[in-house]
């Protein structure tokens, strides 16, 4: 009689979306150690996740930070924001951003890590800034703050530069009421105000000039359709 055969079972992978293990599992690494230090083997290994599924998930560990940026923004998007309807657009925008950082809160070991990185690669903060600047357009969205218009880039390249200087604050605020947080937010929102101010004055300045030049193309337009100026010239006789 033979003995019967042991069974080896292999530990089965999670299922579901694995992307927002993978966020978590970075996070978590760039708590311990330097970003350049983290392989996509060491993110799948804390995550449980196979190579395979990391690859249909994410193309890099850079690419995890812009899923990680939209988690933060849902977040804080699906709060209601309706008790701050009856405050002044400063304030609502004030809130949001505020809750944006509690909401970042437990990542906090792991942001401080991805801010000196991006210290050390410019490259990858062109990148990110980009992400960032999302963010800020729907955090204003949020507070209700019009953010369209030609300058509207403007604007929000200007918000965005202020975040990252308030994050900057904020990992180093160790008082639990973040009153050096706040009073960095409110000076960066007094700022924006200024350069907001004067981004409108310069676009209601250059709006005739704007205006002429969209004539002066259409005229060439209109010339290089009809053959030149001669046909031009025939045309309007």
């Amino acid at each position: 009689m033979t003995e019967p055969s042991e069974t080896i079972t292999t530990p089965t992978k999670p299922k579901g979306d694995p992307r927002p293990r993978l966020v978590e599992a970075l996070m978590q690494l760039c708590g311990e150690r330097r970003f350049e230090e983290i392989s996509i083997r060491d993110v799948a290994a804390r995550a449980n996740v196979s190579l395979a599924d990391f690859r249909d998930a994410f193309p890099s560990k850079a690419a995890i930070l812009g899923s990680f940026n939209r988690m933060i923004d849902r977040a804080v998007l699906d709060q209601d924001f309706s008790e701050m309807a009856t405050e002044t657009p400063r304030e609502r925008l004030f809130d949001a951003l505020m809750r944006r950082l509690e909401v970042m809160t437990p990542y906090r070991a792991g942001l401080r890590e991805i801010v000196a990185w991006v210290k050390r690669d410019p490259l990858s903060a062109s990148q990110l800034n980009r992400a960032i600047v999302n963010s800020m357009r729907f955090m204003l969205e949020a507070a209700g703050v019009d953010n369209e218009g030609p300058a509207a880039a403007l604007k929000l390249q200007g918000l965005t530069l202020g975040w990252a200087r308030l994050v900057e604050v904020w990992l180093d605020d160790e008082d639990p009421g973040l009153s050096l947080t706040m009073a960095a937010l409110d000076r960066e929102l007094t700022l924006g105000e200024k350069l907001a101010h004067g981004v409108d004055r310069l676009e209601a300045f250059t709006a005739p000039l704007r205006r002429l030049a969209g004539l002066a193309l259409e005229a060439g337009e209109r010339m290089v359709e009809r053959g030149g100026p001669k046909e031009a010239a025939k045309d309007e006789a």
